[in-house]
């Protein structure tokens, strides 16, 4: 079954670890790229992306021409989607690890993050009825 898990990161302006030390932020970065690559090596990631700022983004919607009319960036919110990993996995538990393990990469110092990680299986059709 494929899962996806939503790393997101709490709202303050631009993402956090961008105030962080240089060797925090270099630290965090290659926790992200060895975690990718252990989950390749295992055959269960299927792809992973980071996503730029949310004062990058723009909400869409179609005009009633059908044209695309932009709206700002996000709207208010706590958090925001920083990246996010899909996986193709055994079971929900099997998600639910590897987003503990996500959830616990290292910030400041070196101490764990436990950020949010939202897991919703990707659905492969209609839902059954």
């Amino acid at each position: 079954m494929k899962y996806i898990l939503m790393m997101n990161t709490p709202r303050g302006g631009e993402y956090q670890i961008m105030s962080w030390p240089k060797q925090d932020i270099e630290a965090h970065i290659a926790f992200m790229i060895g975690f990718s690559k252990k989950l390749g090596d295992a055959g269960e990631l299927v792809g992973a992306e980071g996503l730029a700022m949310p004062s990058q983004a723009k909400l869409v919607r179609a005009g009633k021409d059908g044209k695309p009319i932009t709206d700002g960036v996000f709207p208010e919110s706590k958090e925001f989607l920083a990246g996010y990993w899909i996986v193709n996995v055994a079971s929900a538990e099997r998600a639910y690890q590897i987003a503990a393990e996500a959830s616990a990469a290292p910030g400041v110092g070196g101490a764990p993050l436990n950020m949010s990680i939202e897991v919703r299986e990707v659905m492969s059709g209609p839902p059954d009825a």
